[in-house]
């Protein structure tokens, strides 16, 4: 290869660094890290080094690959100077003061002309700096704990003996958009809550949302995991088989808001679940359910709507445009990834499928399973404390009653714990030492609402000035706005489907184009009689031509 065609190939790598470091944000994340390692297939110090010196010189010849072996031109240090570099490195550079590279040439530039000697230059210092073993420097300037997690290996940290000992779960935005189930317009990327056991890697259960990471969709993944299956399979027309079940012993998870929050710990405390939360910063003990998130995402990028992995995969595809899944067709296709492909795939570290894993391992008498499905469920339910007063339970400004809870009326002045799933506040659960109570609303004229909707109603009503808010108010704001949504949608497919009675309207292209037809064509076509009534008021919607 000749040097010019050397030059050229590492000049294309350094734009190709270039293109992935500056997607990356300012604040890295492990998620931003792992992506640009697969993207360079570089180490991890080799992603923050790069990334460094992108942000100090923007330029791409800055990204150009290092040769090995000594820099062209790069003589070695005159044994005085190295004397005083080796002496400031020490006592000064590798120290937990951490300073710059440049506080470090000054230094050095100032010994140097104390003694009558030339200073390097600030580059031939940091070529001389990166000879240097960058783990054992990042020790000395940062500490142990963060040079390992850095620099040195880190197999995985987490290993099972038995099915369910271990379960991890773990969120991630889906890489493909869905669509209204009646519109077919795009509705967003939704969320997948997944959750894996460590021994036989066997998916045990999900759960798809559109709506951000929650303690709701945990507790529905965690149901879906615990349950058995056979009836949620035969509900979606799938025929595969999906044995995973049952209460796992621990549950691995990260630090968001959802696993610290009061009521999944008291939960897990409820059922005997050993509740351990990851290390902040050892990614490696996510590592099984990391991995099974990559694997989903990987297959879902075959589906038409996909946003790929990243920007440069995914080119001038119009994701929104390309999609046609709903929701629940997504649901279905993923549960059919799961048990007709992944569950039956020969897993490397296994060197056998998850489904014979499970088999062989699990021993269907020792499977621990919730007494009750419902209360397993509703014990995971975000919850709220509230006291009984004489009309009921007030929650979310709204009042419950149950004719049960009269038995509750002249005992201690307590506040109870009330249970409610934010899909639905037509109905809250309130524990108590007997059981559970199911609470509907004092005015059951109310029509089921969302958390979400209800919260945006209080929007509304705040951006009014309304500072007073009563039921009633709330109620009739929410319908307010279901009316205007179905108004819209309604104008939007009768104006589509005016649009398509009008298409033979349109003028079309000439076969033999002539230059006198391209003029008479660039010519104000006449007015007809419905292009003249088009802006009658009347004539907005032809409602008897609707077929809904």
């Amino acid at each position: 290869m000749s040097d010019n065609s050397a030059a050229d190939k590492d000049w294309e790598e350094a734009e190709f660094r270039a293109r992935v470091l500056a997607e990356l944000p300012e604040q890295l994340t492990e998620g931003d890290v792992a992506w640009a390692m697969r993207q360079l297939d570089v180490s991890r110090a080799t992603v923050y080094r790069l990334a460094k010196q992108f942000r100090e010189d923007a330029r791409t010849s800055a990204l150009l690959p290092n040769s090995s072996g000594p820099k062209p031109g790069m003589q070695p240090l005159d044994p005085a100077v190295e004397a005083i570099v080796s002496r400031l490195f020490r006592d000064f550079y590798a120290t937990r003061r951490k300073p710059t590279k440049t506080r470090f040439w000054r230094e050095v530039a100032a010994d140097c002309h104390a003694r009558g000697l030339a200073p390097p230059s600030i580059r031939r210092l940091g070529r001389w700096l990166d000879l240097k073993d960058q783990a054992r420097l990042m020790m000395r300037r940062e500490g142990r704990d963060k040079a390992e997690r850095r620099h040195l290996a880190t197999p995985g940290g987490l290993t099972a003996t038995r099915p369910l000992d271990i379960v991890q779960i773990d969120h991630t935005r889906a890489d493909v958009t869905v669509v209204d189930p009646v519109t077919r317009h795009p509705l967003g990327r939704p969320t997948l809550t997944v959750a894996i056991d460590v021994n036989t890697r066997m998916v045990l259960g999900f759960h798809l949302s559109l709506e951000p990471p929650s303690l709701l969709s945990v507790a529905l993944c965690l149901t879906h995991a615990v349950m058995e299956k056979s009836h949620w399979l035969a509900a979606r027309g799938i025929n595969t088989d999906w044995p995973a079940q049952g209460i796992p012993r621990a549950i691995y998870v990260d630090n968001g808001a959802e696993f610290h929050a009061r009521a999944f710990g008291l939960a897990c405390s409820e059922y005997q679940i050993d509740l351990q939360h990851r290390p902040p910063g050892t990614p490696r003990y996510g590592g099984h359910i990391e991995r099974l998130i990559g694997t989903m995402m990987g297959a879902v990028h075959l589906l038409p709507g996909s946003h790929f992995s990243n920007i440069f995969e995914r080119g001038d595809l119009d994701a929104e445009a390309e999609a046609v899944m709903t929701l629940q067709e997504l649901e279905t296709w993923l549960a059919l990834e799961i048990t007709g492909s992944y569950h039956v795939r020969v897993h490397s570290a296994l060197e056998t499928t998850p489904a014979a894993a499970w088999a062989a391992h699990t021993d269907e008498a020792r499977l621990r399973m919730p007494a009750d499905l419902r209360q397993f469920l509703v014990d995971f339910l975000p919850s709220e404390q509230r006291v009984l007063q004489r009309d009921g339970f007030h929650l979310f400004h709204i009042r419950y009653w149950s004719d049960e809870l009269r038995w509750l009326m002249g005992r201690e002045s307590r506040k109870y714990t009330l249970k409610y799933d934010p899909r639905d506040l037509s109905r809250i659960f309130v524990l108590t030492g007997d059981g559970i109570i199911e609470a509907r609303p004092a005015d059951l004229t109310r029509p089921a609402i969302t958390l979400w909707e209800h919260r945006a109603a209080r929007r509304a009503l705040r951006e009014e000035g309304r500072r007073s808010v009563d039921e009633e108010l709330i109620f009739r704001t929410i319908q307010a706005q279901r009316d205007l949504v179905d108004s819209a949608e309604r104008q939007t497919k009768a104006m589509q489907r005016h649009k398509a009675r009008r298409a033979h309207l349109e003028p079309r292209p000439m076969i033999d184009v002539t230059p006198e037809a391209e003029a008479k064509k660039a010519l104000p076509a006449p007015e007809t009689k419905r292009n003249a009534l088009k802006d009658h008021p009347g004539f907005e919607v032809e409602e008897w031509y609707d077929d809904d």
